[in-house]
């Protein structure tokens, strides 16, 4: 899955999920070597690509929310790539993100639909079905490293604040600079999800709900803490897209 800030991967093996991991996109260069090599990269912090042997027949299934990296991705042997024709689900518009609607169909696969998905990733977005596996709709805003970042880059004076170093929740009212930042974000972060959950409640109450994302935990952890019945109501799978991708390639098996 070809992600705004990364690369998300993972590797089937007879129709099961083997392993996932991340890496940053990569130049048109690197995707050539990776392809003579029939190889694959790991994570940053692994020097050792994946090492696939030349006598196996190894697909490629790509799906992307980058048209750039599509492009050069396509280059490499046996390359399948999903699009939202793919998607057995209702009501789609054409600029709906892969992504989201991967995400969609594999939550309501696994949980049952009506379903409510929140991706917390470089965008925060809600994206839900109803029973009938129609899309209902949903919405996108920046992120929380996303919204961090626009502060420190955009502005004079206001230092740049990464994810990581916010261990617990700010307090409301912040009385330094860092604090004040931290405050303003995830408070109404925290506030816009209370205020879409409890609006797809209202009209689902039986609904699942799931979260997904690379901020996805430390969203989860913030709601536990400060609106716990909504955080009770979430169930997290950070492989999201990939059970989509596993229903269209494999079915039901």
């Amino acid at each position: 899955m070809i992600g705004n800030s990364r690369l998300h991967w993972a590797l089937f093996i007879n129709q099961t999920l083997h392993s996932t991991w991340h890496t940053p996109h990569i130049s048109e260069s690197d995707i050539q070597q990776l392809a003579q090599t029939n190889t694959f990269p790991l994570s940053p912090s692994s020097s050792i690509p994946i090492f696939l042997s030349p006598h196996l027949t190894i697909t490629l299934v790509l799906a992307s929310v980058v048209p750039s990296q599509t492009q050069l991705w396509q280059t490499y042997p046996n390359v399948r790539l999903i699009s939202l024709n793919n998607i057995p689900l209702q009501g789609m518009y054409p600029t709906l993100g892969i992504d989201r609607a991967l995400a969609l169909y594999g939550a309501g696969k696994k949980w049952g639909f009506p379903i409510l998905v929140i991706d917390a990733g470089t965008a925060l977005t809600f994206t839900g079905a109803d029973a009938n596996q129609r899309l209902i709709g949903g919405a996108i805003l920046p992120g929380l490293g996303l919204q961090l970042t626009t502060l420190g880059q955009k502005t004079g004076q206001l230092p740049l604040l990464k994810t990581s170093e916010i261990i617990e929740l700010p307090p409301r009212f912040a009385m330094n600079t860092p604090e004040a930042i931290q405050s303003g974000v995830i408070y109404t972060l925290l506030a816009g999800i209370k205020d879409f959950v409890e609006s797809w409640l209202s009209l689902f109450p039986d609904s699942k709900i799931v979260i997904t994302g690379g901020d996805s935990n430390l969203l989860t952890t913030y709601l536990k803490a400060r609106f716990p019945d909504i955080a009770a109501r979430l169930i997290a799978e950070t492989n999201l897209i990939f059970l989509g991708m596993a229903k269209i390639l494999f079915g039901n098996s």
